[in-house]
């Protein structure tokens, strides 16, 4: 924390740190699931192809918009948000890709992916909610129905 007078929310400095922390894991997975999604819109190939390419291309501009809102407000909690490829991979739940996989197979793995951030969010949303932090609690429910729609959206390509 910098010089000058102290963090003052109304939440106390353990919280804001576990929330903080928690969020930090919430970017680390957004921006894993972000690289992932936009390497396979660049690599897509077969009979899906356009569908999948923008779709794709739409999930990875929302993903890109949100890793901002996260980072802002772990910022806003007075701490420093987490950066660069090492510390994403180090936090992150959710594996990068070897190889370019068939078409399907990266649907497949963007499920998994979204509900893994889902699973993320639900976690911090916690602490949060306990903490009585609003904007992050906010923040997390909307990441919460953003991802839970996509993983449905995704897995809807997969039946039939």
């Amino acid at each position: 924390m910098s010089a000058g007078s102290p963090l003052d929310i109304g939440i106390p400095d353990a919280q804001r740190q576990q929330i903080a922390t928690s969020l930090g894991q919430l970017l680390s997975d957004t921006f894993v699931l972000y690289g992932k999604t936009h390497g396979f819109h660049w690599n897509v190939v077969g009979p899906m192809f356009n569908t999948l390419h923008l779709m794709f291309e739409g999930q990875y501009t929302e993903l890109w918009n949100a890793l901002d809102e996260i980072a802002e407000r772990i910022r806003a909690l007075g701490y420093p948000a987490p950066y660069g490829g090492a510390n994403f991979a180090s936090l992150a739940t959710i594996p990068e890709t070897q190889g370019v996989p068939a078409a399907l197979d990266m649907v497949r793995e963007l499920v998994a992916g979204h509900e893994a951030v889902a699973r993320t969010a639900r976690q911090a949303f916690a602490l949060a909610d306990e903490a009585n932090d609003q904007p992050s609690a906010d923040l997390l429910t909307q990441r919460l129905q953003i991802h839970e729609k996509t993983a449905w959206m995704l897995r809807s390509l997969l039946e039939g």
